[in-house]
């Protein structure tokens, strides 16, 4: 069976994401868009991810729960999970290894979390698009740990990625790679060097209509997307992540 999937969405907790993208108006949106497996992957927090939760169940969409973390590396990983518990642990971790800089909502942008009805239930005070105190590969690894898929994001751009701030593709303990240009058919696209990892591409979507503007088909064959209780089978992403393009 083939799905169409979104992985990388911003909510109103992102500070550089719209007010407009609650979590119910995502789900909403992407329901009607086709997307049957969307993430939610606010920077360095899951705090949406709850509310994700319910909204998600409430459009039919599968639903992955993420977060964008950026490493000390300056690097954005795509740290994917089952729960939003999970997500929301990570969180936890990251946010404690952050830099204690304040959001300046008039300059950088609201940083609120919302619950399932669209009401604010607070605000972050650190601002979210700083590095945390963790390396690229350790935070893979502590991903892998938690039963989550690590996917560096946008690898190709020129600000915030693997190719940005090391120059090139490292070889790496992730599960896909995220670039903007697929399929590498541009000249730029063509020069770089992917090392062989399955390659996705997903919105990165900051507001409602950049939802799904690059979603991926996944394959998962015969294998059920869903668990018994509900929740999407890691496995089954894995495995067909692993048949996705190289």
């Amino acid at each position: 069976m083939i799905i169409r999937a979104d992985l990388h969405i911003h909510s109103c907790l992102s500070p550089c994401g719209d007010l407009s993208m609650s979590p119910r108006a995502i789900a909403g949106t992407l329901a009607s868009r086709g997307v049957n497996l969307a993430a939610l992957t606010d920077h360095n927090s899951a705090l949406n991810c709850p509310a994700f939760d319910v909204a998600c169940r409430e459009a039919g969409i599968a639903a992955l729960f993420g977060i964008e973390a950026q490493t000390r590396e300056e690097c954005h990983m795509l740290c994917l999970f089952a729960e939003p518990e999970t997500a929301l642990k990570l969180g936890e971790e990251l946010y404690a290894v952050m830099p204690p800089v304040p959001n300046n909502p008039g300059k950088m942008g609201d940083q609120v979390y919302v619950d399932e009805n669209e009401d604010i239930l607070g605000e972050v005070e650190k601002y979210l698009v700083t590095s945390a105190d963790i390396g690229i590969d350790e935070l893979a690894d502590r991903v892998h740990e938690l039963g989550g898929i690590a996917v560096p994001a946008h690898a190709d751009r020129p600000a915030f990625s693997l190719v940005s701030q090391l120059g090139f593709i490292p070889e790496g303990n992730w599960d896909a790679l995220e670039l903007v240009r697929l399929p590498l058919s541009e000249p730029a696209a063509r020069e770089l060097d992917t090392r062989g990892y399955p390659l996705i591409t997903s919105s990165d979507a900051h507001y409602i209509e950049h939802l799904a503007r690059r979603p991926f088909d996944l394959d998962i064959a015969d294998a059920p997307l869903l668990r018994a209780d509900g929740r999407v089978d890691m496995e089954t992403i894995r495995a067909a992540l692993a048949r996705r393009p190289r």
